[in-house]
Formats: structure tokens, C-alpha cells, sequence
């Protein structure tokens, strides 16, 4: 059964314009490296679903919607800051991000795909009734909330950007059938100012927000030991029945918006563990999408080319060289190789504490938290 991509060009005119940085080439510099490197080849490729407003307003508020489809800017709702400038289209494009996921979303809990993605996607900073952080319409939370109105018993969202997922938290912090998991800068230095461990779920739904808060200038192998140390714990506690994944690369080390320090192998190390822990808990159902990420020419088309590698069930060797073609569409700032030949071996936290390290203090706050709520022992 072949991975699923859900794509139309109509996706990448999600654009708040030329000086801003949610610019829409990450989407199609990532498409043609892919293409050029066979991926898509081994991808069944489907356009997103009709735009379903109702299903939209199951996490939208009537009147933020309305606001959207006017398409003015609107202080009440985040509309026409810097950061989320109205832009012509809005509405429609962002819907059909949205519906995008849901497509992804469905095709996985029909079994017409075990993994499916939609890279447009991963706008998890959307809140209910705003705009926030280049987020206009929230994809993911609209993505689960149909996986549960579908009969889903329980749905886990992991999400590896540089930013809280906070949107997602926000909308399903009282509902015990999701459990969200953020890997993450320390809010106490960036954007959005949530998702400090003590986040831990609200009343009935206690243990279902995870969130590591890590250190400015993490890298490799202290990011991959925090989620070696509490992502599959509190996955296999849950037992998902599907896998959400948000796979922004901002917390790359050449991102401009951040301050992790990770490499491109670090990041396709993240995609394999997330399709290895769907493939145990899950019977392989892994919907992902996009997200973050600002390094346009250098990062971004390589990270997610390895993540739609990975969703093909055939991953992008890290030592391929990048096409000519795609580098001289690119630019003198292209890449050459599919890597940047990092070493991403890590000390497991079972192995020893260190108490000293910053690190490991993330991953204590982290399990402290919430593994007594998910009866799990913190181990310390």
C-alpha cells in the first residue's frame, strides 16, 4: 500500500508575501527536489476534500471565520498584523490547507493508506476565534476533531517544531481522547509563551498535554535524547489509535526565527522514531504534515523530502547528492547532499543523569509533570 500525499498547487499560494516568512517556495522548492529525486514517484498523489465549512466551524468560531472570509484586517482576531497580514484568497486557501489534512486524515482511518501527508499543512498555532503566529485556519486540530467525530477512540499528536504546538494544546486540553506532545524552545525565550511542563491537561483529560521545554542551542544529540526519554513513554501509555505529526524544521540550526541547534539528520532521525512508534502503537496510521521553517532554500525541501521519503516506506538515503537540476533551480545557496553529516549519536537518559545538564533538567520538569498522571514512573 503505497503512502499518500495530498497536494494541489492551489496550496502553495498560502502567502502572506514576498518580505514575510511563511513564504510559499518552501512548499514548491520541497515538491520539485522530490519529484527530482523519485519520491513522488512512490507516493499516490490526491487532491484535498470540498471545503466542509462545518466541519471548520467544529473548531473555528462563526464570527472568526466570517472575519477570515472578509478578509480585512481585524484586531479582535489577529487579522492584518505583521506577523498575519490579510492577503487575497485567504479564506479558500487556508480551508483547503485544512481540508488537506483531513483528506490525509481520512485516508489513513479508511485504510486506503497507512501513512498519508500534507507538508501544506501544520498551521497549529491558530487558536479558535484568532490568528497567531502565521496560523489562520488550525488544519491539525480540524484533522483530529474529524478522526474523533469518525468514531476514533483516541488520537496523539506529536509535534516537533521549534514553537509550542499551543493551538492544538489549547483546543483539545480537556478532551482525554487526545493527547498532545510538544518538543520545543523554552517559552520563557520564544514565541508563543506556553508549554511549560506543568501544562499537563485539563480537569478529566490530567496527563494528556506533554510538553519538553528545551534550552536555547539544543542540539542533536540532547533533542534525541529528550525524546528518547519521554516520547515513547507517554505514547505507549496512551495507545493512540492514529498518529498526528507536525514536523516543522525551524528548531534547524541555520533557522533564522529560533535558537536550536539541530541538523538535517536529526531531524530525519525525529521522522523515522515518529513512523517506528506509529508502526508499533498505531498498526503504521501516521498522518503528518508540515509546519515551521524559515532556512527557504538550505533546510526546509530537505527535511521534508526525507519526511515524504519516509511516509513512501522508502526513505531518502542521507548521503544522496541534491540534483543538478533542482540546484540550479535554487541558486548558489543550494545544497549539495541530502545531509549535513552530522554525527546524531546520543547518551540515553537511562543510561544516567546528569543533573547539571540543562537538558536532562528539560526532561526531569517534563516527567515530573506528567508520568504520575499516566501511571508511569518518572524514574528519578
Amino acid at each position: 500500500m503505497k503512502g499518500r500525499l495530498v497536494y494541489s498547487e492551489e496550496l502553495s499560494r498560502y502567502d502572506f508575501g514576498s518580505d514575510h516568512p511563511m513564504a510559499p517556495g518552501r512548499v514548491k522548492n520541497t515538491m520539485s527536489l522530490a519529484r527530482q529525486l523519485g519520491v513522488l514517484d512512490r507516493l499516490s498523489i490526491v487532491p484535498p476534500a470540498e471545503v466542509d465549512l462545518d466541519l471548520i466551524r467544529r473548531v473555528h468560531g462563526d464570527d472568526y471565520i466570517e472575519a477570515v472570509q472578509r478578509g480585512e484586517p481585524n484586531a479582535e482576531f489577529g487579522l492584518g498584523t505583521s506577523d498575519n497580514p490579510v492577503f487575497a484568497g485567504m479564506h479558500d486557501i487556508s480551508a483547503q490547507v485544512a481540508m488537506a489534512t483531513v483528506e490525509a486524515a481520512r485516508s489513513v482511518w479508511a485504510g486506503e493508506a497507512r501513512r498519508a501527508s500534507n507538508i501544506s499543512g501544520g498551521l497549529h498555532h491558530a487558536m479558535p476565534r484568532a490568528t497567531s503566529g502565521f496560523c489562520i485556519y488550525n488544519d491539525l486540530a480540524v484533522a483530529i476533531r474529524w478522526l474523533l467525530d469518525a468514531g476514533v477512540p483516541r488520537v496523539a499528536y506529536v509535534d516537533v517544531d521549534v514553537h509550542h504546538g499551543d493551538g492544538v494544546q489549547a483546543i483539545f486540553y480537556d478532551e482525554p481522547r487526545v493527547m498532545t506532545v510538544s518538543l520545543h524552545e523554552t517559552p520563557a525565550c520564544l514565541f508563543p509563551g506556553t508549554g511549560f511542563p506543568e501544562e499537563t491537561g485539563g480537569p478529566g483529560a490530567e496527563g494528556t498535554a506533554v510538553n519538553v521545554a528545551l534550552p536555547p542551542g539544543t542540539d542533536d544529540a540532547g533533542w534525541l535524547r529528550a525524546f528518547d526519554a519521554v516520547v515513547p513513554d507517554v505514547l505507549r501509555a496512551f495507545a493512540p489509535t492514529v498518529l498526528v505529526t507536525q514536523h516543522g524544521c525551524d528548531s534547524h540550526e541555520h533557522d533564522p526565527l529560533a535558537d536550536l541547534d539541530l541538523s538535517l539528520d536529526g531531524q530525519r532521525a525525529s521522522y523515522l522514531a515518529l513512523a517506528a512508534l506509529a508502526d508499533e502503537i498505531c498498526e503504521g496510521r501516521w498522518v503528518s504534515t508540515g509546519g515551521g521553517g524559515y532556512a527557504l532554500l538550505q533546510v526546509v525541501p530537505r527535511a521534508w523530502t526525507h519526511l515524504l521519503g519516509i511516509v513512501s516506506g522508502e526513505p531518502v538515503p542521507p548521503q544522496t547528492p541534491t540534483p543538478q537540476a533542482w540546484r540550479d533551480e535554487i541558486g548558489e545557496w543550494a545544497p549539495t547532499s541530502m545531509s549535513d553529516h552530522a554525527d546524531i549519536s546520543f547518551a540515553r537518559f537511562s543510561d544516567g543523569i546528569s543533573p547539571e545538564s540543562r537538558v536532562d533538567q528539560a526532561i526531569l520538569a517534563t516527567r515530573r509533570a506528567v508520568y504520575p498522571e499516566l501511571g508511569l514512573d518518572p524514574g528519578f
